[in-house]
């Protein structure tokens, strides 16, 4: 047995969970401590993370831990990028934090582009252009929150910020850094030229530090608080996506391609350097810092928000289903019925999904689905073929041969997306492990605390624990068929 465990405070956009984490036998055993729902509020029309009450859930989660009276090294917190928090050293939180959905991005994201232009952004930056970035964010601030800003001593993403509470120790992580269109990954800082640009605050711009870096002890109140002694609080890979690819079970080799699936679909490959140039920047793609100086050279696409949203909407018609029913209605529903672009920026954050869904169909001349099953099938088979497209372009990008697809995340639960995407790719899906983030954010840890030696040897013992499932190609034609269909539609939308 071990004598050694480390919690992972893993937040999603969904929910959030305190887990442990220990090593036995060179194998990585995950006990969830803690699930609780990641709260939003509505404020004056605005859309807010309730940060205070996340805050409160981890504590939980700790004090649950301690009651166990296991020794336990350290704990580290990773979440969503892009969002961030306000504060000083008298007080915690300055302001909720504005959820990355919110609108009120809409008017600085267009000037910014045309102020700067987006060839200038991107050279700086190397990441892929959406209105929910945290650049156009920190503008919206500048312009409507002045007075949140003259009282702040800097922000914190939102893992990092959590960190902070944790540790007092205020830095943020490079791999969430990056995802913020304000970071330099040539020069490993923030970028100068944008901060000067946009007029924002440079001195409210945190210190930048590597994965895996030590901040320090939990504080001596938290520590009073939650129960748990002697423990470190680590920054490892403080953006979600970043503690996933840590966790990829892939063998050594460039053929292999991920797709971390959630709320977002973010699918790419690992690549030593940024890879910025023209034809990037206009496939819209994104370079973000992976663990020990690696590039995480993805897209990120909408991905099962698509069905949460959608199950939300008949659940609050009254017609609540599980996600395991929703997958068999599916699977028995008409193939290829109805498709859509999931790419198109009115699915970002409509009001009514299947209703907007169904729109999409009715303008491209489609049958409307009708059912959750029919619904269902449209969004995995056109996601399916959406993931297609992206892996053959990204093969063009990085002159890469892609093999096999590790499809890692909750979405690697749904078989029946699992095999869609392997038909819509033409490649090996290899599925799983589903708790990819909260498995590199422990093992990060193991690797800072000096019990796993490197990246290759996490991966390693990724492999030795957790069961992969693997998916071959299969109906190519038919799938070929639908892709074609879907490009003469989009033209149409």
């Amino acid at each position: 047995m071990t004598d050694k465990y480390y919690i992972a405070c893993d937040l999603g956009a969904e929910s959030g969970r305190v887990i442990l984490g220990s090593l036995v036998d060179g194998k990585l055993v995950l006990d969830e401590a803690h699930r609780f729902p990641s709260e939003t509020l509505q404020v004056n029309g605005s859309c807010r993370w309730n940060l205070p009450k996340i805050f409160e859930e981890l504590k939980e989660g700790l004090r649950k831990v301690a009651a166990r009276g296991i020794p336990v090294f350290s704990l580290s917190v990773d979440s969503w990028g892009v969002d961030y928090a306000w504060f000083n050293e008298l007080e915690p939180l300055l302001d909720l934090p504005f959820q990355y959905r919110d609108p009120r991005t809409a008017e600085t994201y267009s000037s910014a582009i045309d102020q700067l232009g987006q060839a200038r952004i991107f050279d700086e930056t190397g990441i892929q252009f959406m209105s929910i970035n945290t650049l156009y964010h920190l503008m919206a601030d500048v312009k409507e929150n002045n007075e949140v800003l003259q009282t702040a001593d800097r922000f914190l993403t939102i893992a990092d910020y959590l960190n902070y509470r944790f540790s007092g120790v205020a830095k943020v992580e490079v791999s969430n850094a990056s995802t913020t269109q304000m970071y330099n990954p040539r020069e490993r800082a923030w970028s100068k030229e944008l901060i000067d640009a946009f007029n924002l605050p440079a001195s409210l711009f945190p210190d930048i530090v590597a994965s895996g870096t030590v901040l320090g002890p939990l504080t001596e109140d938290l520590s009073a608080e939650t129960g748990l002694r002697n423990i470190n609080v680590i920054a490892t890979c403080s953006h979600d996506t970043g503690a996933a690819v840590a966790a990829i079970p892939a063998l050594e080799g460039d053929d292999w391609a991920y797709l971390s699936s959630g709320t977002w679909s973010l699918i790419g490959v690992e690549l030593p350097h940024p890879l910025i140039n023209d034809e990037v920047r206009m496939s819209n793609f994104t370079n973000e810092a992976g663990y020990g100086g690696t590039t995480r050279f993805l897209k990120n696409i909408i991905g099962l928000w698509l069905l949460q949203e959608s199950r939300r909407s008949w659940s609050s018609n009254g017609n609540k289903l599980e996600y395991d029913e929703i997958n068999r209605l599916a699977e028995s529903a008409e193939p290829f019925r109805s498709l859509i672009d999931p790419s198109d920026d009115r699915f970002l954050n409509p009001a009514d999904m299947p209703a907007t869904i169904a729109a999409f169909c009715r303008d491209t001349g489609q049958p409307e689905p009708e059912t959750p099953g029919q619904f269902a099938r449209c969004i995995l088979e056109s996601l399916a073929l959406l993931y297609g497209d992206t892996l053959n372009t990204i093969e063009q990008l990085t002159n890469r041969s892609i093999k096999r697809l590790h499809i890692v995340g909750g979405g690697s639960q749904s078989r029946l997306l699992n095999q869609f995407s392997a038909n819509a790719t033409g490649r090996t899906v290899l599925a799983g492990p589903v708790e990819a983030t909260a498995i590199g954010n422990v093992l990060i840890q193991a690797i800072a605390n000096g019990d796993i030696a490197s990246l290759a040897e996490l991966r390693q013992i990724v492999r030795n624990s957790f069961t992969v499932e693997s998916y071959q190609p299969e109906q190519s034609s038919a799938w070929q068929d639908a892709r074609a269909r879907l490009m003469n539609m989009k033209k149409r939308a």
